[in-house]
């Protein structure tokens, strides 16, 4: 099992293509594992000239769990929702810093960084702290952390902070459901989302985890102000009809920094569907090859 000690912690990791093409990092969002990352969709990219790496971050898979305190979850939200400061085990930058020690495991100065949700939050994070190492940057369905935009809906919020399932069957029904609320409706398949959840949740089950990276990204605030400095070449992609992060964070993230991209996909929800990776694997592509990389 490939363990890159890092920050003090383990963070899993696998690695996909020719460790002599252009590396490309993936980085995985809320309570989601390295194989949120479809294999399918990884290959794809590596057919285009990429050493993929997709990893678990801190406190979900096979990296290490962050245990704390007892926490009052349900308190720490309020208080977040009403705007007060909160409490937090750690915040984004520390799992930024996860990511800059998994690259010194590797041995590679700099890479290309693609981020989905929180994930996207976790990338551009990276770029501010450690821009030197970040070859371009792309942000899926993210924001900049701003209270004002990218709010969920309420159907997804009601998904983002319900109690964990109790048990494999419970939870398979709502994973299943909660793909359907935040996914692209268009492109929904129950059998993929079940077959999926199984995956997820027999590789690792740990809901407490979850709660932690979410108190993170609340403690984290915003990072418009900063990412309005930001010299790396950055594309921003956003589904159009995303429940859980609003179009208008993605929107936001565009505006904020210099020079960025922005490509809004009409029928794209919170996902990845396989329908869509054409798009986004042709929009990755372009914007590495913008830099010299990649054919």
């Amino acid at each position: 099992m490939p363990l890159a000690p890092s920050n003090g912690l383990e963070i899993w990791y696998e690695t996909i293509g020719d460790p002599a093409d252009v590396p490309l990092l993936l980085v995985m969002g809320l309570g989601a594992q390295a194989i949120s990352w479809d294999i399918d969709f990884c290959q794809t990219l590596a057919d285009r000239g990429f050493y993929v790496i997709r990893f678990d971050n801190r406190d979900v898979g096979l990296s290490t769990k962050v245990e704390s305190d007892q926490i009052d979850f349900a308190a720490q939200f309020v208080k977040a929702f009403a705007g007060e400061a909160i409490e937090a085990p750690y915040v984004l930058a520390d799992m930024a810093a996860d990511t800059a020690g998994l690259l010194d495991h590797l041995g590679i100065d700099a890479a290309h960084v693609v981020g989905a949700s929180m994930g996207g939050m976790i990338a551009q994070q990276f770029a501010l702290d450690h821009p030197h190492r970040v070859l371009t940057l792309t942000s899926i369905m993210s924001m900049t952390g701003d209270p004002d935009v990218g709010a969920p809906h309420p159907d997804a919020l009601a998904v983002l902070i319900k109690p964990p399932a109790p048990d494999r069957d419970s939870y398979l029904d709502s994973y299943v459901d909660s793909s359907r609320v935040i996914g692209s409706p268009d492109y929904f398949d129950e059998a993929l989302a079940r077959q999926r959840g199984a995956e997820a949740y027999d590789r690792c089950f740990y809901p407490a985890g979850t709660g932690r990276q979410l108190l993170g990204i609340m403690a984290s605030g915003s990072r418009s102000e900063r990412l309005r400095t930001l010299d790396i070449p950055t594309l921003v992609i956003h589904g159009g009809i995303d429940p859980l992060v609003d179009v208008t964070g993605g929107r936001r993230t565009a505006e904020v920094i210099p020079n960025a991209d922005y490509l809004e996909i009409d029928d794209m929800g919170h996902d990845l569907p396989r329908q869509l990776w054409p798009v986004v694997v042709e929009a990755v592509t372009r914007h590495v090859a913008k830099v010299g990389q990649v054919a």
